[in-house]
């Protein structure tokens, strides 16, 4: 292990359409704003998020970002997990917000309840139960 690495500090997100995005991950996802700038020379907004009181995403804007593959099965970030105590419900929040879930599986090693969604820009988050 490399020295001195004891967790991830956060994930950074780039979005195609900025007050969709930070919409989702405030509204749909409850996620909250700890710092919000946009930065002139870049025409780019940087949304700084947390999870309860762990900041954990940042939210990046750029004029015409590339495309980015995603499935299936691409090279590179497979998906973004949130834990969460109580599946169903927090499903039934997405599906109320008008977000598409995958039907509710079962990890065969763990046990454990999951199911997947996806941001507005196609980026495939789960929640995993426990």
């Amino acid at each position: 292990m490399l020295p001195g690495i004891k967790a991830v500090h956060h994930i950074a997100i780039i979005c195609s359409d900025y007050n969709r995005s930070k919409d989702f991950y405030t509204r749909v996802l409850g996620f909250s704003i700890v710092r919000e700038v946009y930065r002139e020379e870049r025409r780019s907004y940087k949304l700084d998020l947390a999870i309860g009181d762990q900041y954990v995403i940042e939210l990046f804007s750029f004029p015409d970002p590339p495309a980015r593959p995603s499935r299936p099965e691409a090279c590179g970030l497979r998906h973004l997990a949130f834990a969460v105590d109580d599946l169903e419900k927090s499903v039934e929040v997405l599906i109320t917000a008008g977000v598409r879930t995958e039907p509710i599986r079962v990890d065969e090693f763990t046990g454990k309840r999951f199911t997947f969604f996806t941001d507005p820009d196609g980026l495939p988050l789960e929640l995993y139960e426990g």
